[in-house]
């Protein structure tokens, strides 16, 4: 994947055959049924050998989040089980070109015909699993004004949808992170996620609920590699005749690196567990989000400093760290942001929904309100 810097297509199937992307999913649709810790690990593991591989099953469970916390019991039925055997994968596709990060200023619309089915005609872009999902949750306008947006499950195969641009990235090679074009593409109602107007809801509960702790998941997954490779170079190294772990100064920046890797697992796995256990825990999950990209980037710079010019070899690994932790970090953020949110939002090369930064859904009155995360026994429910 590194190499040949393309989409890669049949290993996301075999990791999702494996059952891990229904880990949130409860088991009476045939998932693990685990919570968002069990998820954090699984992320982070992949990511520890593949970031791009992580960034996939972390975008795979935007699309499962949708499906969970809005979906119809005839739509959880069918898809579900298939999200849960690895069948289909899901996406949620929410950016639109014109307005980016800014759900509300979107222009792409859905507009129902005489016979009841909706019309979907817009493009969206940076959608995690672009060109290799199955289902797409797509947000497009109905209305006006905040609850003028609808959420809608659109098959790969449905006339009128297209694959647009799969897009260059510095990092995260393999993973998909493209463009989708719906030109008259035509959806029974059936396919509406929730109700009519819901849309910004399905944007931001897949934001919060998911995609906070998945992408501190995959960062904490970069990070263990960039440790772990760091302290065997060192090992390996004999400079003056010892090993460069018997420097003290470089002892000192081994000892920085895992101690920053020791403060982001924490502050992952607690605020997992807080979502878990249905506690309040926006403030954990953002700054759970906060400390694992930061902690892994500065870890990353360390590693580049330490192996100074074999940093810069891709037998090494560690500059692929370093561009793949950047797809964690900048992303500027929609003007719903709270101050807090708008230094640290979400990133846009991991997962769409994961862009919208807002820890807030908006209320008819255009006045924000948070929704509150929910345990999984209340999710099954």
């Amino acid at each position: 994947m590194e190499e040949e810097r393309t989409i890669e297509y049949k290993l996301p199937r075999t990791i999702a055959e494996q059952g891990w992307i229904g880990v949130t999913i409860p088991r009476v649709y045939g998932g693990m049924g685990m919570g968002h810790l069990a998820k954090t690990i699984i992320i982070e593991e992949l990511s520890r050998v593949s970031a791009a591989m992580g960034a996939m099953v972390q975008a795979s469970q935007l699309g499962v989040a949708k499906v969970i916390h809005f979906g119809s019991a005839q739509q959880k039925r069918h898809w579900l089980p298939r999200f849960a055997s690895g069948e289909s994968l899901p996406t949620i596709a929410v950016t639109d070109p014109v307005s980016g990060g800014h759900v509300l200023g979107m222009a792409g619309t859905a507009r129902r015909d005489d016979n009841g089915d909706y019309i979907l005609n817009g493009r969206k872009w940076f959608v995690g699993n672009s060109h290799i999902g199955d289902v797409h949750g797509v947000v497009l306008r109905t209305g006006e004004g905040s609850r003028g947006l609808s959420a809608f499950l659109v098959e790969s195969d449905r006339p009128g949808f297209h694959l647009g641009d799969a897009g260059t990235y510095g990092g995260l090679h393999g993973f998909s992170f493209g463009e989708l074009l719906f030109e008259d593409c035509r959806v029974p109602a059936a396919n509406l996620l929730g109700e009519e107007g819901q849309g910004l809801d399905v944007a931001y509960s897949s934001s919060v609920l998911y995609g906070r702790p998945n992408l501190t998941a995959v960062a904490l997954g970069i990070h263990q590699a960039v440790v772990q490779d760091t302290v065997r170079f060192c090992k390996n190294r004999v400079l003056y005749g010892k090993p460069m772990t018997d420097m003290p100064t470089i002892n000192l920046k081994l000892g920085e690196m895992q101690s920053r890797l020791m403060t982001a697992q924490l502050t992952a796995y607690h605020a997992a567990h807080q979502l878990d256990t249905g506690q309040p825990c926006d403030a954990e999950l953002m700054n759970a989000k906060l400390v694992n990209t930061e902690y892994a980037l500065e870890s990353a710079r360390d590693a580049m400093h330490i192996l100074a010019g074999r940093g810069l070899q891709i037998s090494h690994s560690i500059e692929r760290y370093l561009r793949d932790t950047l797809h964690l970090f900048p992303q500027p953020a929609p003007p719903t942001s709270n101050a807090y949110d708008s230094a640290r939002s979400p990133p846009a090369a991991t997962a769409d929904s994961g862009r919208h930064a807002s820890t807030t859904n908006a209320r008819p009155d255009n006045r924000p309100t948070r929704p509150r995360p929910t345990c999984p026994n209340e999710r099954e429910a």
